[in-house]
Order: structure tokens, then C-alpha cells, then sequence
């Protein structure tokens, strides 16, 4: 039963990150809020820290021996996962607006409605690999780590959040890039590199 209202813990805090950046919510907000909308960004990112504490917090009164250990040769394979997520993490932070991120351009003013740093669609570097290099990492890094009960629940229902998050992300991308996404979509894979693999095999 603990497993399970942790599971609907989860659930609901991606509900709720869900629904504070879907494009009703947003469109709504920027209508009844004008102006100060610009701090939409930075109410969002407390409201996202400020509950995941607690999920946190219960996750960690659950913890348990873990249920598979890297150990042995299993030590490489964790390395390597931990070392591509943080790789991927920081050739995204090079194109995505960090400022942007954060909360903090849209005090300036309107902003365009994607990360890349100076809008539009950044196709360059780990961009040409993955669209999603940061979601990618975000699933390698809690997937290399303890693997308790606890975690195992709560990165089943992150993973399956991403996975889901990032289809409905797309479905705006579209809206708002239309054939240009498009084809971006056609070129350059979702998470994982198969597109660039295939195109570099068949030269």
C-alpha cells in the first residue's frame, strides 16, 4: 500500500507539472494575467521544487535494500550510463537558454516559446543527435543509480511521464514550428540516437 500511494504521489506531481505548462493553462494565464505573466516561469519552477520535497522526503522513509546492486562488471555499464546523462545534460545547457529555464529572460519581456537559446529550431550539435538530449539524460541518471523499491516506483512513473510529457511537448512544437518541426522529426530522433546511427551506417 506505501508503494502504491507513492506511486500515486508521482502521479499526481506530473499531473500537476503537466497541466501548469499545458497550452490551455498557458493560453488562459497569459490572457487573465497580461503583463505579469512574465513570472508565470519563475511561480512555476517554485511550485515544482516546492512539492517534490515532500515526495522526496517519503520516498527516502521508504528506502530498502536495493532490489539489484552495480556491482561487478555492472559498474562499467552504470558508469557509462551516468557519464552519457551528464554528457547529454551539458551539450543541451550549451543550446537550450539556461535565463529562459529558469524564469528569468521572461521578466524582460515576451520570449519565444521554445528553450533554444535565440528561438526557433537549433538542429546543431547534440540537437542533431536527440530533440530531447535533457530527457534523455534525466531517464540515464535515475536509472543508474539505487535501485530500491522506492526508486524503481518513482522512476517508473517519471520515465513513463517523460515519455508522455514529451509527446503532448511535440504536439505544441508542431503547432507552433508546423513543417519545419516537421521535418525535424523526420531527421532527428526523439531520445535515443538511431536516426544518426542509420544515417552514418548507410554512407
Amino acid at each position: 500500500m506505501k508503494y502504491l500511494f507513492l506511486a500515486l504521489a508521482w502521479t499526481a506531481y506530473c499531473t500537476l507539472h503537466s497541466a501548469m505548462i499545458s497550452e490551455t493553462a498557458t493560453r488562459f494565464l497569459k490572457h487573465t494575467l497580461g503583463h505579469s505573466f512574465r513570472f508565470y516561469r519563475l511561480f512555476f519552477n517554485a511550485v515544482a521544487v516546492l512539492t517534490l520535497i515532500p515526495i522526496l522526503w517519503y520516498a527516502n522513509t521508504l528506502r530498502q535494500p536495493p532490489l539489484f546492486r552495480w556491482e561487478g562488471a555492472w559498474l562499467l555499464l552504470k558508469y557509462l550510463l551516468q557519464a552519457c546523462g551528464i554528457l547529454l545534460a551539458l551539450a543541451g545547457a550549451w543550446h537550450y537558454s539556461l535565463l529562459q529555464f529558469f524564469g528569468i529572460s521572461q521578466l524582460r519581456g515576451p520570449s519565444s516559446g521554445g528553450l533554444a537559446a535565440g528561438g526557433g529550431i537549433d538542429s546543431r550539435g547534440v540537437l542533431g543527435l536527440v530533440r530531447h538530449p535533457w530527457y534523455t539524460a534525466v531517464v540515464l541518471l535515475i536509472w543508474s543509480g539505487h535501485l530500491d523499491p522506492a526508486s524503481v516506483v518513482g522512476n517508473t512513473v517519471l520515465t513513463a511521464y517523460i515519455v508522455v510529457g514529451t509527446l503532448l511537448e511535440e504536439r505544441k512544437l508542431v503547432h507552433e514550428f508546423g513543417d519545419a518541426y516537421r521535418t525535424y522529426q523526420r531527421q532527428v530522433s526523439m531520445f535515443l540516437p538511431f536516426k544518426w546511427i542509420q544515417f552514418h551506417l548507410a554512407r
